[in-house]
């Protein structure tokens, strides 16, 4: 990650210190490995030396943030001697950039893993989908040793990161599970990802709503430059906004039509106002009324397709008040008639 250390003085030490001092240990180990003294980064993020003999000592996620990108300098190695062969400065960042065009989280994900197999071999990332579930999988191609915990949890967070920020989004997890043994500070973990961890699982993985991987990206190469300034921070803390509110709309025009008649009703159904719904869904790329259509037209289809009711008695169902306004709607939605569509699909008519 192209990051740019502040000179400006420290400022005091706020937040909560959650972040295990295993994984500060798994850095001073990365020094000892390259023959290099730990001390000026333990020094550079406010932390006693003396912590490192305590097993329950916790530093705050800033300190965390701190240690890492003067480590990461002084040993120009972003992966902080995880793997066999360093990452040089600036690795991530390359990641980053790559998937920068994608159209959607999927797609950028999916570069995401193809790419970081170019920076190492000694893991393997991929994306699978699983009813509904989108898992993010770390497979180890070699035996990561007393560096594998700090590794595992250090490359899904800095993947989660990464696609909060591209899409702008907070992704909340469904469950994480790891191959490792629960650690002493397995209690950490609450803070370290959403939801339930399993540990001893069969495999390494981040498991996720599929909705979240048709989000588009938001992000420009402005916006990265910005970003690179404090990269760590998508590794280190969890991503606030949460931007599925299309996913969550669409599901209440479809399974609460009686909250859905208009605006109001259906803000305040989703504990919104009217202007706030009307203003995210405008920053996620949709309009109340485009996701009205589509839930309509959706419905419209499996009707037609499913059943044999009139055209009449379906017009009535979607939210019409007469044939004729259904007809010439869902021709605009789809470029044929009910009747065509009815006769094309299943051959039979549609009246």
């Amino acid at each position: 990650m192209d990051l740019n250390l502040p000179t400006a003085p420290r400022p005091s030490l706020t937040g909560r210190a959650e972040t295990p001092m295993a994984f500060v240990k798994a850095v001073v180990q990365a020094y000892t490995q390259r023959g290099m003294d730990p001390l000026p980064a333990l020094n550079e993020a406010q932390i006693a030396p003396n912590l490192l003999r305590k097993v329950d000592a916790r530093i705050t996620a800033l300190q965390m943030e701190w240690l890492s990108a003067t480590a990461m300098r002084a040993l120009d190695d972003e992966a902080l001697g995880w793997f066999s062969r360093r990452l040089p400065w600036g690795s991530y960042g390359m990641l980053v950039r790559a998937s920068l065009t994608a159209p959607t989280l999927g797609v950028a994900l999916q570069r995401w893993c193809r790419h970081h197999g170019l920076l190492t071999d000694d893991i393997r990332l991929n994306v699978t989908l699983e009813q509904g579930v989108a898992l993010l999988q770390l497979h180890e191609n070699r035996d990561l040793g007393t560096l594998q915990e700090f590794a595992v949890v250090s490359v899904l967070r800095n993947a989660l990161g990464v696609a909060c920020w591209l899409t702008d989004s907070r992704i909340p997890l469904l469950q994480t599970t790891l191959r490792f043994a629960p650690p002493p500070h397995a209690d950490s973990y609450r803070v370290l990802f959403d939801g339930p961890t399993q540990f001893n699982a069969p495999t390494h993985s981040l498991q996720f709503d599929t909705g979240y991987l048709n989000l588009p990206v938001r992000r420009d190469e402005a916006a990265l430059q910005r970003m690179l300034q404090r990269a760590l921070l998508l590794t280190v803390r969890p991503y606030r906004r949460d931007r599925l509110l299309v996913e969550k709309v669409r599901q209440a025009l479809a399974e609460h039509p009686e909250h859905s008649r208009n605006a109001d009703d259906l803000a305040a159904w989703l504990n919104l106002s009217a202007r706030t719904l009307h203003r995210q869904l405008k920053e996620e790329g949709a309009s109340l009324q485009q996701l009205k259509d589509a839930v309509r037209r959706d419905l419209a289809m499996d009707l037609l397709l499913r059943t044999q009711r009139p055209i009449k008695q379906i017009a009535a169902e979607v939210g019409f008040q007469n044939e004729k306004s259904f007809m010439r709607a869902f021709k605009g939605w789809t470029g044929e008639t009910p009747e065509g569509v009815r006769v094309r699909r299943t051959g039979h008519s549609a009246q």
